[in-house]
């Protein structure tokens, strides 16, 4: 068929029923978020196009939305369970949520697939989940300095500090709800999760930051990690 692509690594992010057999699916390849229109979604093709399998997909045709050619299993899938499944459905809410339709991040698609591998293999969580959305901000350009403040100054471990959305962190002179301390931030700059705070305290501050580019939608994923 013409405007037929070579196939091309991919994960399934998300998938919801279109038309009578179909399924419009966001896929996630090194090229970007794809979104396609997956025919007989009830066969065999669709019993493979679910989160988390290593897929080879053909699309066809142009523009943001595509049609799904040949689609197939590229490798054994993550076996992924508890808090992990949920760790990796956040993550592709995550991607659904920021990532644009045709913007090439192979660098975030090779960081997302050693996620779900190192999920499956039982690692730490949080580390994991910092260490990803970091990545995604960064690839985006939406990171900002974790050892000097928004006018250059380096942080000082007793320090205070809060983030501005578009200049990164500012130095404050007095406590308030919400701040950071600067022995926080240099330890998520060596990415030392072994010092006392740091780990939460990177998770306050990855909400934050990523709160400004979501929006006032919340992610539903989040919301599993509540349920008893």
């Amino acid at each position: 068929m013409s405007g037929a692509q070579p196939q091309q690594p991919a994960y399934v992010l998300h998938s919801r029923p279109y038309r009578e057999t179909s399924a419009l699916v966001d896929f996630f390849t090194p090229a970007g978020r794809v979104r396609g229109v997956l025919r007989g979604a009830r066969g065999k093709a669709g019993s493979l196009a679910r989160p988390f399998v290593p897929l080879a997909v053909e699309f066809r045709g142009k523009g943001e939305l595509r049609s799904v050619g040949r689609l197939e299993s590229a490798g054994a899938s993550p076996w992924l369970v508890g808090e992990a499944l949920f760790s990796g459905l956040y993550l592709n809410e995550l991607l659904v949520r920021l990532l644009p339709l045709e913007d090439a991040h192979p660098g975030l698609y090779e960081h997302y697939s050693l996620t779900l591998e190192a999920l499956a293999l039982g690692r730490p969580l949080e580390p994991l989940l910092r260490a990803f959305e970091w990545c995604l901000l960064d690839e985006l350009g939406y990171a900002f300095a974790l050892d000097q403040d928004s006018r250059g100054n380096p942080v000082v471990n007793d320090g205070l500090y809060r983030l501005r959305a578009e200049e990164g962190l500012e130095r404050v002179v007095s406590f308030a709800p919400g701040l950071f301390n600067g022995a926080d931030l240099l330890a998520m700059a060596a990415a030392d999760w072994a010092a006392a705070g740091a780990l939460l305290a990177a998770k306050r501050l990855m909400r934050q930051a990523l709160a400004v580019h979501l929006g006032g939608k919340p992610l539903m994923s989040r919301e599993l990690f509540r349920k008893p």
